[in-house]
């Protein structure tokens, strides 16, 4: 099968099917060992556009993972009275946040299509970049103004530049996932996706559990320099979007202006055409629906946290991120024995183990309501078995979408994972307090094992169907 000339380019032009290689066949064979002897993330990491690539990532992510941190130390500062809920305050911004995925999510990969995936993401970047170092100008200019008679104009002006934000972040996350089956070959993509997925699950770790003295040591490096102008903690989240955009720069897709969509349907016959897309691909339409699952089930896992550190002895329930970061440890590593060892094993059967191993670690979990290092182990199994399906599955995704049709796709998983994040949030909670939390773990652990098994049971069946 031939593959698309924008998949055939590479950093370093190595050919990417039959027709792409010379018409000899001693470089058939060359081409054929040299493919197969290069497992693990050595390739990836020797890709100077998929290191381009990472490193943009690691600024991106990181300013998204403590951007509502910000958002939450800004509040406390500004707008927050004594003895004053919080929640008043964070529920709008979280609020702000949300809607644009799930307004904006499938419209993006429509136009992450029709654009140059680099200037998608650079610009995405930089703009989000100038939005976070705006702030404290704004909130100056706007201090003590009011729109009512209870919401201060800096407090709507952090709103629409949250929105904003988010809005960019929907432009962002499709860009660049369709760019890494542009950069990397179709060999590597499991390497490529677990190396993304670790750095993602460090990030989270690092905002979760030092996102806010991170910000503090900001503000204090900048008050030595700037004396009372008290912008350390914009600096580094708005710095951080900017570095992302720099680097991202020097990217290489491989792409050019004839090789983009030149014709312009309507953006919602495009988006149906995504959704006719993945109706006829079986495999694709499968991974997604696994990933929207995973995501759903750590949406609620997020919720029902808080409740179980507060049934810990050890544990308050703002020490909640504890137990997060143990499952972001699981799925770093996990990932990284992905990179290393998972080209040896078919994607669907990865799938299968991670989806029945997490339901047994949701067992697991309403087991361990009690116990400390019980439940600190099993949430770690629980990210490494999530990694299981998540790696492999992002990875059939990316090699089994069509270039014109990437953005359409990852634009779709963007809005379904999205409205999984948000509807978890308000489910999880009700749910728990009617039928507490071990048998909401177990609920979820069936949701997962079906889930699964049928996914796999289907992908299978159609494989036999096919040959």
């Amino acid at each position: 099968m031939r593959l698309s000339e924008s998949e055939s380019i590479r950093e370093d032009n190595e050919p990417q099917s039959e027709a792409d290689l010379p018409q000899t066949q001693l470089s058939a064979m060359k081409y054929q060992e040299k493919s197969t002897s290069s497992q693990g993330f050595i390739p990836v990491l020797k890709n100077r556009s998929f290191l381009t690539l990472w490193s943009g990532q690691i600024f991106s992510q990181l300013a998204d993972k403590i951007y509502l941190v910000l958002m939450i130390a800004i509040i406390t500062n500004e707008f927050q009275l004594p003895g004053q809920p919080i929640a008043r305050w964070v529920s709008p911004i979280m609020i702000a946040f949300t809607v644009p995925a799930v307004l904006f999510g499938s419209l993006a990969g429509v136009y992450v299509d029709r654009w140059s995936k680099k200037s998608v993401l650079v610009i995405s970047n930089l703009l989000r970049g100038i939005f976070v170092l705006t702030l404290p100008a704004l909130l100056w200019l706007s201090n003590e103004q009011y729109l009512n008679a209870k919401l201060p104009l800096g407090f709507a002006l952090m709103l629409g530049i949250t929105f904003l934000v988010s809005t960019l972040t929907q432009f962002f996350a499709p860009a660049e996932q369709a760019t890494i089956p542009l950069i990397v070959n179709k060999q590597h993509l499991l390497a490529a996706n677990s190396l993304y997925t670790t750095t993602m699950m460090a990030l989270l770790i690092v905002g979760f559990a030092v996102g806010e003295p991170l910000l503090e040591i900001a503000d204090w490096l900048v008050d030595g320099w700037l004396f009372f102008w008290h912008i350390g903690k914009e600096l580094l989240v708005g710095g951080a979007y900017a570095i992302a955009g720099i680097i991202l720069l020097w990217l290489k897709t491989g792409e050019k202006s004839e090789h983009l969509p030149q014709a312009s349907p309507h953006p919602l016959q495009d988006i149906w055409d995504g959704l006719r897309y993945l109706g006829k691909n079986q495999r694709v339409r499968n991974a997604l629906i696994q990933l929207t699952i995973l995501f759903s089930v750590f949406a609620a896992l997020a919720v029902l946290a808080v409740s179980m550190a507060d049934k810990i002895p050890q544990l308050d329930a703002d020490q909640f991120g504890i137990l997060l970061a143990a499952a972001g440890i699981g799925m770093a590593i996990s990932a990284a024995i992905l990179g290393h060892w998972g080209q040896n094993f078919a994607r669907a059967q990865l799938s299968l183990w991670g989806s029945i191993g997490v339901a047994a670690s949701l067992v697991g979990l309403s087991l361990a309501t009690q116990n400390l290092w019980l439940a600190l182990i099993v949430t770690a199994f629980l990210g490494g078995f999530a990694a299981l399906v998540g790696v492999p599955m992002q990875t059939t995704i990316q090699s089994e979408t069509p270039p014109d049709m990437r953005g359409k796709v990852f634009g779709l998983q963007n809005n379904a994972v999205n409205i999984a994040l948000s509807l978890p949030l308000v489910l999880a909670a009700e749910a728990e307090a009617r039928f507490g939390l071990s048998l909401v773990f177990l609920g979820l652990a069936v949701l997962v094992v079906v889930g699964g098994v049928l996914t796999w049971y289907i992908s299978h069946t159609g494989e036999v169907k096919q040959t």
